[in-house]
């Protein structure tokens, strides 16, 4: 793993509370390329800002947060997905809050397949995300949680913000019963839609 920026952490020897590690990648994107900038900028601005919370009298200066630095960089989407898939497995076996910075949605698809079965899951997102393939792949920044969907399920699965879709998405959607609210419902302040 390739280690600028890093987060600034405390210099305790104590267990890490956390981990973090990022993954630089925006492959398979189709509007503006750049969010495999995302972890370093990420980093960058949490060592740039006031960090004690004083709700819960902590300073996170003091708290010792193991970061990882970033994968590997490739623009192979296949290549990614497996790399961060067996990062996350080791590192979800350790037990420890794991953040993960990216990079585009296609990440996901590596990351959140190794955590166990149950681990619930809520998307943000303008879009669903479920196309069968975007851009002639299937690994693909339009397609990633319809391969979640696919291997999983959609039980621990909500998916919240959606305000544009195709047709496909839509009949997935429903056939899946995956769980959503979409962007009207949060506008209008209504609940689940299952």
């Amino acid at each position: 793993m390739n280690r600028n920026p890093m987060i600034t952490a405390s210099s305790s020897d104590s267990e890490p509370v956390a981990t973090v590690f990022g993954i630089p990648f925006d492959s398979t994107h189709s509007y503006k390329p750049g969010c495999r900038f995302g972890p370093d900028v990420i980093r960058d601005a949490f060592n740039n800002i006031e960090i004690f919370h004083p709700q819960f009298g902590m300073d996170l200066e003091s708290v010792n947060i193991e970061d990882l630095g970033n994968t590997t960089h490739t623009v192979v989407a296949s290549e990614m997905i497996d790399m961060v898939g067996k990062i996350t497995k080791e590192l979800v076996a350790k037990k420890r809050q794991l953040f993960i910075l990216g990079g585009e949605h296609s990440l996901t698809f590596g990351t959140y397949m190794s955590f166990p079965k149950e681990t619930g899951y809520v998307v943000f997102d303008a879009h669903y995300d479920l196309r069968d393939e975007f851009a002639n792949t299937k690994l693909s920044h339009a397609a990633y949680l319809r391969r979640i969907v696919e291997q999983r399920g959609s039980d621990n699965i909500l998916h919240v913000g959606a305000r544009a879709f195709v047709k496909e998405e839509l009949e997935f959607l429903k056939e899946h019963n995956i769980k959503t609210i979409t962007d009207r419902q949060v506008r209008e302040g209504k609940g689940l839609k299952c």
